[in-house]
């Protein structure tokens, strides 16, 4: 009897999955519970088959016949801006001929690639066990769709190999940016004193064990050897029913976060291998829309769907990573007139109808997607949708600035009109309170924001990622949210007791220490390292013994892991942070200065050295290290605003004006205002304050400057007009003088 081609075809690409996992490349090392996958295929055959096919299959892959999709056809890319790549064969390997980190072009062996779709990247190997990334990659959708060719990942613009945006440098680094999510097990290997890698995998691509943990005590369960096997053997238990459990072990890849060095913990809370990132500026706006590239978690958990515990394989087929079906099809598994047992707070009615969406039924705006979950691109053909699944707010969109997914698809219309139609649709109810309004007025620095962010912050039926985002917006409201922020730090989400710790360690050192000590307890390594790092100039501070051996433990075991993921210059900002406060000065320098041989362009640890040279009589060298980075960087405002605050200091006005004048923005008009108040150029520093207002209207410190600006001048009605109303305790105090003296 003839077998079905439906069995067929899983059964053939297993077969090639296997036959491609029997060659163990250089990096694969053989970890004490990890096993190689064929262990897992050969009795899980119908997942293995689904995942040949998967993006996670794709992750990573020997540059070889069947896996390179490229045109390698000797075809030459030439971008405007002067990035030249030719794509060539040489026998059997597949090769690149392109500027090398010494500006000369060469030819460069293609080892490994890099994802499927819609793009795929190809890595190179280059001395010090460094994998590059190729900053042109091959557009793999179809060629109706603009694909099948070869395209910059940064159109228009081309970086000099001291760059570190250049394909040799630092940023285009697969081990740094991307390898512990694009193989199994990895481990970086890196050495902190010869900025060297040694990265080794058990999965060269995102395999079974990435998502079950290590498979020995499950092959061990499965011999009957096991003496303790709950879940079967498996470190993660996919049928673990508490909330968030299932999306925290996805969220250790499709998350912005900040690893904590301590591995991918399966099965663990997410917060005792990484720091995920609230919804900062930057990088969400204000209303928590995507706006850099944060992948889908942070979206998610703000969404109703999280709250009532839905999961990423309610609607994701785990092993194809397919979609579980098309369409408005696959919403309307819930989201339909019967509902689902499985959310009996679900509204029961027909969604997918014009009553409901106001469209055509097949036209854009018909599917749930459309209005739902967004689309914004990525690496410049990769459209990824919010996961937040938000109803469409454009009414929000002249208090929050985001965008709305109405007048993104009608660009011919207003944000009002959106609104409009909306509401008379469903109801004002569509207008309620959102968090987005409260966020952006603490970004505005509104002084009258404080009582919302504290109600944000203390109301438990908020998600978590937005309680801990008005946690550390309230960080600087001062003694306004002290109330709220000591209650964060007690909260049941570690989360936001991540986020209260860090305002904390802004503190004074008594205050810090009170507060931050009982954390050193906390059950969330992410917790523990913020306090430890808030506690680290402490160790002398009277503390018993038992606190002291703990905050010394803490202290050494952060420190480790930080040595460890110091291959990016943020990490090594965060070393050299955490050295200088323990006053370990001569060693904060010099990680310092690594950060910058890293990224020359990374003007945080430029700053941070800059202002450490100052504060040990270095004036001199501190000015001239911020002179090389606008060198580097001409208009690059925070250098421009710290030399300005130097040579001020330094008692050299006239190049300090100049330089705060370059530096623009709100909080160099304030500076720029003060010195020029302080020289007694009374008029200019009225209007250089003015416009400093008008670029942030609610900023309490220009609001307060103008005032005390308007007593020097005898102007005394205008205090009132800057002062009315604030909140701020500087005013009052000032309009409280004033009235005292009968003015």
């Amino acid at each position: 009897m003839q077998m079905p081609m439906k069995y067929l075809i899983p059964i053939l690409l297993l077969l090639v999955t296997l036959a491609e996992a029997e060659p163990r490349p250089p990096g694969f090392r053989d970890d004490g519970d990890y096993v190689s996958q064929d262990r897992c295929t050969a009795c899980h055959t119908r997942e293995a088959a689904a995942w040949a096919t998967s993006h996670h299959s794709w992750s990573l892959r020997e540059a070889r016949q069947g896996n390179v999709l490229g045109n390698f056809d000797n075809v030459e890319f030439a971008d405007p801006s002067g990035v030249r790549m030719r794509f060539l064969r040489q026998g059997e390997h597949y090769v690149v001929n392109t500027e090398g980190e010494d500006g000369q072009r060469a030819d460069f062996p293609i080892a490994y690639t890099f994802g499927f779709d819609p793009l795929q990247q190809y890595l190179i190997e280059r001395p010090g066990g460094r994998l590059q990334s190729l900053t042109v990659a091959w557009d793999s959708r179809p060629r109706e769709a603009g694909g099948q060719r070869w395209f910059s990942l940064y159109p228009g613009q081309r970086f000099s190999p001291d760059d570190a945006l250049h394909w040799t440098g630092r940023y285009q680094n697969w081990n740094a940016m991307c390898a512990d999510c694009h193989s199994g097990n990895l481990r970086k290997g890196y050495d902190a004193a010869s900025d060297t890698f040694q990265t080794t995998w058990s999965e060269m691509a995102v395999g079974c064990q990435s998502c079950h943990g290590p498979g020995q005590r499950h092959l061990d369960w499965a011999a009957g050897t096991a003496k303790e096997a709950g879940n079967k053997g498996l470190a993660v238990d996919f049928h673990d029913p508490a909330k968030g459990y299932l999306v925290e072990q996805c969220a250790r890849c499709h998350s912005r976060r900040e690893t904590l060095g301590a591995g991918s913990q399966p099965g663990q809370p997410l917060l005792d291998a990484m720091r995920p990132v609230v919804l900062s500026p930057g990088l969400y706006h204000a209303d928590g829309q995507m706006l850099d590239e944060v992948f889908e978690y942070g979206s998610f958990t703000q969404s109703r769907m999280y709250e009532k515990g839905v999961t990423c394989s309610n609607c994701h087929e785990p092993h194809s990573t397919q979609l579980r079906a098309e369409g408005n099809d696959l919403c309307k598994a819930c989201h339909n007139p019967a509902g689902n047992p499985r959310f009996p707070s679900l509204g029961k009615k027909d969604y997918d109808s014009p009553r409901h969406h106001f469209h055509q039924a097949g036209a854009p705006g018909s599917q749930c997607v459309d209005c739902h979950m967004p689309p914004r691109t990525y690496m410049g053909v990769d459209a990824r949708r919010d996961h937040a699944l938000r109803i469409p707010r454009p009414d929000l969109d002249g208090k929050t600035g985001a965008p709305d997914a109405c007048t993104t698809c009608h660009k011919d219309r207003s944000a009002d009109w959106a609104a409009q139609a909306i509401e008379g649709w469903y109801g004002p109810s569509v207008r309620d309170t959102h968090y987005g309004e409260t966020f952006a007025r603490a970004r505005r620095h509104d002084p009258a924001v404080i009582r919302d962010l504290a109600q944000l912050i203390e109301d438990t039926t908020r998600p978590d990622i937005v309680r801990a985002t008005a946690v550390e917006l309230g960080g600087g409201y001062g003694a306004g949210l002290q109330g709220s922020l000591l209650a964060a730090l007690r909260d049941e989400s570690a989360q936001v007791r991540l986020q209260a710790a860090r305002v904390i360690e802004g503190q004074s050192p008594g205050q810090r220490l009170q507060y931050l000590l009982p954390l050193l307890r906390d059950p969330s390594l992410a917790v523990r390292d913020q306090a430890a790092r808030g506690l680290a100039d402490a160790q002398g501070a009277g503390l018993d013994t038992a606190d002291k051996e703990r905050l010394g433990v803490q202290l050494a075991d952060h420190e480790q892991r930080l040595l460890a993921t110091a291959d990016l210059p943020a990490t090594r900002l965060n070393l050299a942070l955490l050295l200088e406060r323990q006053g370990r000065v001569d060693a904060a320098i010099v990680h310092y200065r690594q950060a910058l041989q890293q990224d020359a362009r990374y003007v945080p640890a430029r700053t941070a050295l800059a202002r450490l040279l100052l504060a040990r009589g270095q004036g001199e060298e501190s000015a001239q290290l911020l002179r090389e980075g606008l060198r580097l960087q001409a208009n690059e405002p925070q250098l421009a605003w710290a030399l300005g605050l130097l040579l001020a200091q330094q008692g050299r006005n006239d190049e300090a004006i100049t330089w705060l004048r370059q530096a623009r923005g709100a909080r160099a008009a304030y500076n720029l205002g003060l010195l020029l108040e302080r020289m007694g150029r009374f008029d200019e520093a009225k209007s250089t304050l003015l416009d400093g207002l008008r670029q942030a209207p609610d900023d309490a410190d220009l609001r307060f400057a103008l005032a005390w600006l308007a007593v020097r001048r005898g102007e005394l009605p205008e205090v009132g007009q800057y002062c009315a109303g604030s909140a701020d305790p500087r005013c009052q105090r000032l309009l409280q003088s004033i009235r005292g003296n009968g003015r």
